[in-house]
């Protein structure tokens, strides 16, 4: 079964060939989504590179942890799931308007 690796503290300069050949040396990488700004097109620092197998996400984990990359030191682990809700936050308080105005007598 695949699993997923973050990969933080990239080089503003990475790409996803860059990332690809590198995790290659611990295994199969069925994918990786390097994670870009959507209005500069620039990387954003960070990817997620699926491994084929966990043994394979753990070999990654250990030998690319911590490891300096084109300048920085790389932050690998598993990656969580996405939470629910895409960060917006809904605090109540009611009606948005959109119905009748109030009749004044």
């Amino acid at each position: 079964m695949s699993t997923k690796l973050y990969v933080g503290n990239l080089s503003f300069d990475s790409t996803e060939i860059d990332l690809q050949d590198l995790f290659a040396e611990a295994g199969t990488v069925q994918e990786v989504a390097l994670m870009q700004d959507k209005f500069t097109g620039k990387s954003r620092g960070f990817a997620f590179v699926t491994m084929a197998s966990a043994d394979e996400a753990s070999k990654a984990i250990s030998l690319f942890h911590g490891k300096n990359f084109q300048g920085r030191p790389l932050t690998v682990n598993e990656a969580r799931p996405r939470e629910e809700g895409g960060g917006r936050r809904d605090f109540g308080g009611g009606s948005r308007g959109g119905g009748r105005p109030e009749r004044r007598y």
